[in-house]
């Protein structure tokens, strides 16, 4: 006979306003990612602003609203951070309501485990089921590492949520949970992916190439990596595996397209793997109570030694630049904060080490700004920029100009290859900047 745990549940049942009465002033609160994140709970907390001071809230990829940072201006009362930015939360770096908290993701739960305060965990779960669990959907990838560290833990039941398998971390057991909140939820936005360029493409027919049957994929977020999905879609590649930080609608494609089956996987053989997951209500509805499909924490996802162990690994992730030395600025435009670090360390890593594995970092050769003019996105040197990969773990550079491999190449080589893959009309400047710094030799190519 399964034991019932409906008297538990009414007895942990609360209001949204009930449950964040155990907010304090200077308390950290963690509303967890993306999906994730518990509507409900940050609307009641938001409604308590005159009566607390110095709330700091932790989060990532959250598309927003978020009701607790737009409330309050001063930041008297609300402290909103990120590991890594959505587009919504980079609006709210840009005025100042949001700060970004540097991480590398196969650290996060050690960051968590070892030197971070959680005072309350809030997060969105799916109903509870038969036994007790409730399961942490597309937000596996951080959830369970936050909730294990935090002093309260309140779980807000999202109907909407898909029920998804996964390897550990993916439930919180109803005994681990100290309050319980229900309401109506509206249906997810789709999320849909950004529509590729013909740059985009072009990048892709570059890389597509590289990749082999029954190689495993991770692709980043972008329009780059969703031009990749199409192309691969429309190719003759088959028996390709998926393990990546984050599942999009690129994913769906292939799996619709019969092009990723993971039966040639070295580890979680037969088994799709992510962290989290965004997209359209498609994307969820096919991860739902998916057999072939496994959600782990980033510990796991990420950790350049399980990545390593996959053959033939190609992981795919866009930029913002790069520079001559081959260093890589993929988070901020200068000092603006755009996205995060987020994984693109820990797959350049674990690619480079995987047998035939092969890391790439694409971006289109100029941007065009909103002034009309145009700047080439391989730059001399970076002067004050954030790095986020540096020269000595770059692997292969991709733009629409063709493909470069930067491992083992010195200074000048260096330049010589990302200045052929540059875009024609910046590449006598280039050429001159890379004179004056003593990495360009008179016999290389013109």
């Amino acid at each position: 006979m399964l034991r019932d745990y409906s008297l538990e549940y009414r007895e942990k049942l609360r209001t949204p306003e009930e449950a964040v009465s155990v907010i304090k002033s200077g308390d950290w609160v963690d509303y967890t990612s993306t999906l994730g994140m518990p509507i409900l709970l940050d609307r009641a907390l938001a409604a308590r602003k005159n009566e607390l001071n110095d709330v700091k809230i932790r989060g990532n990829l959250i598309v927003g609203p978020i009701e607790t940072a737009e409330c309050d201006p001063t930041q008297e009362h609300f402290v909103y951070h990120s590991w890594h930015c959505s587009a919504y939360e980079r609006k709210l770096c840009d005025k100042g309501l949001c700060y970004y908290i540097p991480m590398v993701f196969h650290n996060n739960a050690a960051y968590y485990e070892f030197f971070i305060k959680v005072n309350v965990a809030m997060v969105s779960v799916s109903p509870m089921d038969k036994h007790g669990y409730f399961n942490f959907s597309v937000n596996t990838g951080v959830a369970g590492p936050i909730c294990e560290k935090a002093d309260i833990v309140i779980v807000e039941v999202n109907e909407n949520l898909p029920k998804i398998h996964g390897g550990y971390h993916e439930c919180i057991h109803i005994s681990e949970v100290d309050m319980i909140v229900e309401g109506e939820h509206e249906p997810f936005k789709n999320y849909l992916p950004v529509n590729p360029t013909k740059e985009d493409k072009k990048i892709a027919e570059h890389i597509i190439p590289y990749i082999v049957d029954g190689a495993n994929l991770q692709l980043g977020v972008g329009a780059v990596p969703n031009a990749i999905g199409e192309a691969i879609a429309g190719s003759d590649l088959k028996d390709l595996g998926m393990h990546t930080e984050l599942c999009t609608d690129a994913y769906l494609e292939l799996y619709n397209q019969g092009k990723i089956t993971n039966k040639k996987k070295n580890i979680n053989r037969g088994k799709g793997v992510f962290g989290c997951a965004v997209g359209s209500n498609e994307l969820y509805e096919f991860l739902d109570d998916n057999h072939g499909i496994a959600a782990y924490p980033l510990e796991y996802v990420n950790r350049p030694s399980v990545i390593a162990q996959l053959d033939n690994m190609v992981s795919i992730n866009a930029c913002v630049a790069v520079d001559l030395y081959g260093q890589v600025a993929a988070e901020s435009a200068g000092s603006r904060q755009i996205s995060g670090t987020g994984g693109q360390l820990d797959f350049l890593a674990g690619a480079s080490a995987s047998r035939g594995g092969k890391a790439f970092i694409c971006m289109k050769s100029v941007h065009h700004r909103r002034d009309g003019s145009v700047q080439s996105r391989i730059l001399p040197q970076f002067n004050g920029d954030i790095i986020t990969s540096p020269r000595s773990q770059v692997y292969f550079i991709a733009t629409e100009y063709g493909v470069v491999n930067l491992e083992g190449q010195s200074t000048w080589e260096r330049a010589e290859s990302l200045i052929s893959i540059a875009h024609p009309d910046f590449r006598d400047e280039l050429i001159r900047e890379a004179q004056e710094r003593k990495i360009w030799r008179n016999s290389n190519k013109r």
